[in-house]
């Protein structure tokens, strides 16, 4: 039997929807697939039910834009973050990163995306006018830029500083400890916490890698 022949529509048809995830080839979608099938059916059940819940049930942070359970997530909710301090990130994905290192007790901004002009993303497509109504309210005194150190991180970078240096408002970037290319999910969790510990000020740092390139 060729790796595209099935004996069940059912089964094929299963195998088709894994391996549309990123990351899973038809031979792994396959194996998943086949490793529910030995499953007692209740489990499946609950596999099932779990995803069905997670696509209609899940909320993003009203504040944030972070994923919530309820209109405002647990961080924003938390009396004990400073959310007079906002880092900003590009991703859900980049929280979780920043918050396993244990050396943020700020709040959050997630942009969803970065400005990135060859994939038609524009400064439109982001939370930023949500961030610049938070800067203009008073309220905050640092935004910490912590983007990833690729050219469109930099340029969505640039352009976030031009939109709020004009508020009475410290911005400050995360240290180059992290390689430029990099994006934060990948990097460890000593060198992102550092990199957050040992921020600096934008113009500094933008500054700093003009005349280094």
């Amino acid at each position: 039997m060729s790796p595209d022949t099935f004996p069940s529509r059912l089964l094929e048809a299963a195998v088709n929807e894994f391996s549309k995830l990123p990351g899973i080839g038809r031979k792994t979608a396959l194996r998943l697939v086949l490793h529910l099938l030995r499953q007692d059916p209740e489990e499946v059940s609950q596999f099932g039910n779990s995803i069905m819940r997670l696509r209609t049930e899940i909320k993003h942070c009203k504040k944030c834009h972070n994923i919530s359970d309820n209109d405002i997530c647990d961080i924003c909710i938390n009396k004990r973050r400073n959310s007079s301090v906002v880092c900003v990130v590009e991703s859900i994905r980049d929280v979780m990163a920043i918050e396993n290192t244990h050396q943020f007790s700020g709040v959050y901004h997630v942009l969803g995306g970065i400005i990135s002009p060859m994939d038609g993303i524009g400064p439109g497509d982001l939370e930023i006018d949500s961030l610049e109504n938070k800067v203009s309210a008073g309220s905050i005194n640092e935004i910490i830029l912590a983007l990833s150190t690729t050219m469109e991180g930099d340029t969505t970078n640039f352009y976030l500083y031009r939109r709020l240096c004009r508020y009475q408002v410290e911005i400050t970037a995360i240290a180059r400890g992290i390689a430029i290319g990099d994006e934060l999910e990948y990097a460890d969790e000593v060198t992102l916490g550092r990199s957050i510990a040992n921020r600096t000020l934008f113009n500094v740092s933008f500054k700093n890698s003009e005349e280094q390139g």
